[in-house]
Order: C-alpha cells, then sequence, then structure tokens
C-alpha cells in the first residue's frame, strides 16, 4: 500500500488537460481548503475531486471492492473515508465554492463530452 499514490494519478492528469482545454485555471492539491481539492480556482470558486473508487469506495462500481482479508477494518476504514469527504465538499459549499466530484472509473466521459463540447464550437482537437 505504500506504492499507492495520493497526487499525479492517470485520472487526475486526465482531469487536468480536460481543464486546460476548456481554458480554466487552476491550483493543484489545494492544501488551504477543506478535503485539499485535486483542482480548484479560488476566484471562480470551484473546487474538483478526483476519487479513485477502491479508497473512496464509489457505490456500485467493480473497482470499489473490500479486501477478503481483515474485511471489518476495511469496511470501517471506506466509511471513515466517504464520511470525511461529506464533510469536506459541505464545507467548501458553506463557503461558496461550487464542488465537482469525478470518479476513476468515469474519466473517459469527461473526454467525450469536452470532444463534443469543443465540436459543437468548431473546435478540433486532432
Amino acid at each position: 500500500m505504500a506504492g499507492v499514490r495520493q497526487s499525479g494519478t492517470a485520472p487526475e492528469m486526465e482531469v487536468g488537460i480536460c481543464l486546460r482545454l476548456l481554458g480554466l485555471h487552476y491550483r493543484k492539491n489545494v492544501k488551504a481548503l477543506p478535503g485539499s481539492p485535486d483542482f480548484a480556482n479560488r476566484k471562480a470558486r470551484w473546487a474538483v475531486f478526483v476519487h479513485g473508487c477502491f479508497w473512496h469506495h464509489h457505490s456500485n462500481c467493480h473497482k470499489a471492492t473490500v479486501p477478503k482479508t481483515n474485511a471489518e477494518f476495511w469496511t470501517g476504514k471506506f466509511r471513515e473515508n466517504r464520511i470525511r469527504d461529506a464533510k469536506a465538499i459541505a464545507k467548501l459549499r458553506g463557503q461558496g465554492y461550487r464542488v465537482f466530484l469525478v470518479w476513476e472509473c468515469r474519466t473517459h466521459i469527461l473526454e467525450k463530452r469536452l470532444q463534443k463540447i469543443l465540436e459543437a464550437g468548431g473546435v478540433s482537437r486532432r
């Protein structure tokens, strides 16, 4: 588990590319904000969290498994992670931020949606 990355993951990089293609400016891993959002713009008051499906236990996702060894520990860990995430999101919204949550298993959808937006605007990514 020590080799698991906390930032700079492939899903985070995909989201960062999509935000840049949309022309949005951001800071990464903003520790001064509740929950340290993966991407945030304080002036525009938005924040994006990119959650790994396993660690944040995405509901109804095939990647959100519970290890068979020490299952009780893992169930508690996932519950605590979800509670912590909900509190951070509530605090940010209380401060007037628009909060977006991107799940690891859904990053491919971002790219498709972005492609449609760009094509509708007459811009080609190729």
